[in-house]
């Protein structure tokens, strides 16, 4: 890709901290980040943040995405809904705030299934205050692939070198563990490599997590690994696939950041989150694997205790902005942005 990428970028819930980290990264050096963003959400809380933060940047409202130009002292906004006269008190879960930042992510969407845009972040929105609007998407997932038509779709936490793709995410951990099935962990596999193909990764090295301990230690402590993960793998292989294990959760992590991995497939969504949240929390981002279009976001919630008193941190949302540039460029998910 030659042009700067253009990138849409969600509010989030304006009650919480994603007007918050988005001006504040939308305020590092242009050269951190080579795009053309706009904010989908209202003018007059991205400039609300953008006065208790310290900003000078001006605000402008843009007709459509294409109206983006650039220019680093300005935050283009596309102002969906009609709701600049609307106000979010901080912190407070509303019906409000959740139909509007429902209707955010909504737009999103389809301006990226209709070619409009490059890629999609994300800040956080509010899961309580979406049920307070009516909304039966239980969160930004939800609505992707319900507008989108996507099956599988799948999660990936990325926090520097390390990649964990979720085989299942917000299931009990019981439920999890019958979801290791070898059907669904070929096809996980399988979604893993397709995707990092279309990112620039031109042969990915897949880890294979086990579920046991020990990867079940020869069968001393279960047979999830002989019976479902194990010949998951070799049917992967079969297909040209670069899978390796099950390897056991004990070392598979170490390995991956040492360099002998790009990614690691996680049978349950604690396997992963801990891993990458131990490695680092603050640099953590999550990413879809299945959909049409390239969504990153931040890997923190909306953080209501803080709203308003300009003590977010916004490195979550300047590493998902400078992975949404490298996704959209196809030049693949380690090296910097630029």
């Amino acid at each position: 890709m030659t042009e700067p990428p253009l990138i849409g970028i969600t509010l989030g819930d304006p009650a919480g901290v994603g007007p918050e980290v988005v001006v504040k990264a939308l305020a590092s050096e242009p050269e951190t980040l080579p795009a053309r963003f706009f904010v989908i959400g209202t003018a007059k809380d991205v400039q609300r943040a953008n006065s208790q933060a310290g900003l000078g940047r001006s605000v402008r409202i843009i007709e459509a995405p294409a109206d983006a130009d650039g220019d680093p002292a300005t935050v283009d906004v596309l102002s969906v809904g009609g709701l600049e006269g609307v106000e979010f008190p901080f912190g407070e879960h509303s019906r409000a705030a959740g139909a509007a930042s429902h209707a955010w992510v909504e737009c999103a969407a389809q301006l990226a299934l209709d070619g409009q845009i490059d890629a999609i972040v994300t800040a956080p929105i509010n899961k309580e205050s979406w049920q307070l609007a009516g909304s039966a998407d239980v969160g930004h997932q939800e609505v992707f692939k319900r507008l989108s038509g996507a099956d599988p779709v799948a999660t990936m936490l990325v926090s520097g070198v390390l990649r964990c793709v979720h085989l299942s995410t917000h299931l009990p951990l019981a439920e999890a563990a019958l979801a290791v099935t070898q059907e669904r962990v070929l096809r996980y596999t399988k979604l893993t490599d397709e995707a990092f193909r279309a990112w620039g990764v031109e042969a990915p090295r897949i880890a294979v997590a086990a579920l046991n301990p020990h990867a079940s230690d020869a069968g001393l402590i279960g047979d999830t690994e002989a019976k479902e993960i194990g010949p998951a793998i070799a049917a992967a292989v079969a297909a040209g696939i670069d899978a390796s294990g099950p390897i056991p959760a004990d070392s598979v992590f170490n390995q991956a950041i040492a360099g002998d991995y790009d990614v690691v497939l996680v049978m349950y969504h604690d396997q992963g989150h801990i891993a990458i949240k131990v490695h680092g929390f603050e640099e953590s981002i999550s990413v879809n694997l299945g959909l049409p279009f390239i969504r990153t976001s931040v890997d923190h919630g909306t953080a209501f205790d803080i709203a308003g008193q300009n003590r977010a941190d916004a490195t979550s949302m300047v590493e998902a902005l400078k992975l949404a540039i490298r996704l959209a460029r196809r030049v693949g998910l380690s090296a910097p942005s630029d």
